[in-house]
């Protein structure tokens, strides 16, 4: 199975020849850079090890959470905490390059039903998504 981040509901890179682990650490900086943080990760290679005893390729999810957009967007819309935080998938694709993926906010806005008070919060999390995965 390929491993492709390339739906409309997300924001994707592939990294030829880049490793998982450097993957993991540029993503992490390039998000810290435009004010995200990692609240969770989830590895799951070894939990789908661990509970189903199924071998997978490298991919964890990153919970990342930009504090200022968060509070914005809760403050105009509660329900909106049922999207966050911010998930990045980090995985490894059949040739061994990395690719990662982040949920885009557009698609959120869109299952939220474009709430106006959203608009200006998801689009400075958009751009900033968009500007990390440009700088990885």
């Amino acid at each position: 199975m390929t491993a492709t981040m390339d739906r409309a509901y997300s924001l994707s890179r592939t990294l030829p020849g880049v490793s998982f682990a450097d993957a993991v650490e540029r993503t992490t900086a390039a998000l810290k850079e435009q004010g995200f943080g990692i609240i969770t990760t989830i590895d799951m290679k070894a939990t789908l090890k661990e509970k189903l005893d199924v071998d997978y390729r490298d991919y964890v999810i990153l919970g990342a959470c930009n504090p200022p957009i968060a509070w914005q967007a809760v403050q105009a819309e509660p329900a909106v905490g049922l999207f966050l935080p911010c998930n990045v998938v980090v995985t490894t694709d059949d040739a061994g390059g990395a690719v990662v993926g982040m949920l885009d906010p557009a698609s959120m806005m869109q299952a939220a039903g474009n709430p106006e008070g959203l608009q200006g919060p998801m689009k400075d999390a958009r751009a900033r998504l968009e500007a990390a995965l440009a700088a990885i």
